[in-house]
């Protein structure tokens, strides 16, 4: 049986024609907000962007290093709630507590835990170091043991499964269940002024245009190449001299940073960050996206997270009952019939077509196998 990654194959292609599609696709992301020329939609949009940035991260740890994370909820969480803090200490008065500590409890001073959140670059900085660190942590410990598989998988959603009981039970420092909302202020701007869904639009862009390069980098590089041979062949790998565990908790920590970043810029747009957020059905859902657009290809990552969450807006708002079992019914169709997303259905059918007279058909749909370590040696 064909590994979903085995749809991914295929000669290389001249380098400048993804640059041209490159350019070409962020043109039309920058004129997005003017075709759209509504507030409500670029909001939307700005989200979706959001959730392609996340997906990016997943692509690197699952599709090029064979880690079914399910739990990245977890990080993404953890970048809403520090960007999340740091906005609702912006509605008050520098010094105060936000409305919800009074309401909820008797505390009469700003609690330590909230302190560095009063300065929005220290509140970037920490929504990327702290899912760095927690996932470097976890990573080492579960890798180092050799845990992989559904063993890692399972592990990967309880994490998120705890993180979402910790926040609902720390209602007088978290808000519960309630979340932090009420966000009147952005950065400095009236969330209802029209112009600020446009920058924070152009903010999630931005993350999105950076997180993609990182990994794109990342993954072509000569550690990228031995991510893959770990994911394929971990134990030849490890015969060879490298250590394993270490090459997947850098993908991992990667992938959690990814997710930090993505969360921190969601929080603003979103206007609320609870825990139901980044549970474990939400983190199953990320990882679908994934799994719709095409593992192991950044930009079908994008492409799946964006098609995924604009058709569940799109059919929702015709048909609210609908769109659940159209979502169920599309990841099943992927797994069952199209294991390498979309992506690996428009690739497979252009492999299908010799690009010469003459071309050997069964050579060009089953390209010859490649060793990633060898790859990764020179």
């Amino acid at each position: 049986m064909n590994s979903p990654m085995s749809y991914m194959g295929g000669a290389r292609r001249n380098p400048w024609i993804g640059r041209a599609v490159f350019v070409v696709v962020l043109g039309a992301v920058v004129y997005l907000p003017t075709f759209l020329d509504d507030p409500t939609r670029t909001r939307q949009w700005a989200e979706y962007l959001c959730y392609a940035a996340l997906a990016v991260g997943i692509d690197v740890a699952w599709g090029y290093g064979g880690m079914l994370v399910l739990g990245q909820g977890l990080f993404f969480g953890l970048g809403a709630y520090a960007m999340g803090m740091h906005l609702s200490l912006e509605q008050v008065e520098p010094g105060q507590m936000p409305s919800f500590m009074a309401l909820y409890g008797d505390q009469t001073e700003l609690p330590l835990i909230w302190k560095p959140f009063e300065n929005l670059w220290v509140s970037v900085v920490l929504a990327l170091v702290i899912p760095m660190l927690i996932a470097g942590a976890f990573g080492w410990l579960v890798f180092s043991r050799r845990v992989r598989g559904p063993y890692f998988a399972v592990l990967s959603q309880a994490m998120a499964l705890i993180f979402t009981l910790i926040m609902v039970g720390q209602l007088k420092t978290f808000a519960g269940t309630n979340g932090l909302t009420d966000f009147q202020q952005v950065f400095g701007r009236n969330k209802y002024d029209p112009t600020t869904n446009e920058f924070l639009y152009f903010v999630a862009a931005g993350v999105l245009v950076v997180v993609f390069l990182v990994g794109r980098h990342l993954v072509r590089s000569r550690y990228g190449r031995l991510l893959v041979a770990v994911r394929d062949r971990e134990d030849r790998v490890r015969f060879l001299g490298y250590n394993p565990a270490v090459v997947k908790t850098f993908a991992f920590v990667v992938a959690a940073a990814m997710a930090g970043a993505a969360g921190a810029v969601a929080a603003p747009i979103i206007g609320i960050v609870a825990p139901n957020q980044f549970g474990t059905l939400p983190s199953i859902l990320m990882v679908c996206w994934v799994a719709v657009g095409g593992r192991g290809t950044l930009y079908g990552a994008i492409i799946g997270a964006i098609l995924v969450n604009w058709g569940g807006t799109a059919v929702s708002e015709q048909w609210p009952d609908t769109w659940q079992y159209l979502q169920g019914l599309l990841f099943i169709v992927v797994v069952a019939f199209v294991p390498g997303g979309l992506v690996g259905l428009f690739k497979l059918g252009a492999q299908r077509l010799p690009s010469r007279r003459g071309a050997d058909p069964v050579a060009t749909v089953i390209p010859p196998p490649l060793d990633p370590l060898a790859e990764a040696a020179t």
